[in-house]
């Protein structure tokens, strides 16, 4: 509290005579009950928690979603002292507070969610965090049909199969370690030539790897599984255009 220093926050309001300071008590009141921040409880945002979530309320109180959105992290820069601030040395802002989101083709925030560390409520020993995270963002869309983009960083067949049951489909890349994923595709031994196809279906889910460069491994349950073969001079790379809103709020300060 700027001017007065002291140890503890209760200090301010002590009737103890060589902390009393008569301004703090005669304007505003103290819990006298000390937050524990060990506490799996304990909310690192508490001081702005409420604004956060009337900002989410009225994102989607006063907008429609369309059909299409997309689920990313964004990168904040911030450079004082907090302690879910992010370190990201490959990134050009490399302290930063990392800010997942849900957003439309036209950059409009439709939910959003601040990462505060290691996420000790939502994870579970059947959902990962990821998992939580995208459930949290989406929460409001329930039932509206969306069809939902993510990073692969959130991608998995848990993850599709979940929020199907909430009429939402989804689709992008994914990781191939992914549990659920089909073993031949996780596999080191597979080897494919520059255009080759490979597909595998489970009910409405379809995984697909296709050889560029490299091996890119999609998931999707809003496509019909594809022809497998080599369509290396039909096969065109993908447009991310249902993700261009969230490339346009990087740019945030």
């Amino acid at each position: 509290m700027g001017h007065d220093i002291c140890d503890r926050r209760r200090y301010y309001w002590t009737r103890t005579e060589q902390f009393f300071t008569p301004f703090y008590p005669n304007t505003m009141t103290h819990n006298d009950k000390e937050m524990d921040h060990n506490d799996e409880k304990y909310d690192r945002l508490w001081k702005i928690r409420e604004t956060v979530d009337t900002l989410n309320v009225a994102y989607s109180k006063f907008y429609n979603a369309p059909e299409r959105l997309a689920t990313d992290d964004v990168i904040v820069l911030f450079k004082l002292r907090v302690v879910f601030k992010q370190h990201i040395p490959k990134k050009h802002k490399r302290f930063a507070i990392k800010i997942f989101k849900l957003c439309d083709a036209a950059g409009y925030t439709y939910d959003m969610q601040v990462y505060l560390g290691k996420d000790r409520q939502c994870a579970t020993t059947d959902m990962t965090a990821t998992h939580a995270t995208v459930k949290q963002l989406t929460r409001r869309a329930k039932g509206r049909g969306p069809k939902l983009h993510m990073h692969n960083y959130f991608s998995s067949p848990d993850l599709y199969n979940d929020v199907t049951k909430q009429k939402t489909n989804c689709c992008r890349r994914v990781r191939p370690n992914r549990t659920g994923m089909p073993h031949d595709f996780r596999s080191k031994t597979l080897r494919l030539r520059r255009g080759d196809v490979r597909a595998r279906t489970n009910g409405d889910l379809t995984a697909v790897v296709w050889k560029d460069k490299r091996n890119v491994h999609m998931l999707t349950n809003i496509h019909v599984a594809p022809a497998e073969g080599n369509f290396c001079n039909e096969w065109k790379r993908p447009e991310a255009s249902h993700c261009g809103g969230l490339q346009s709020t990087h740019g945030l300060r």
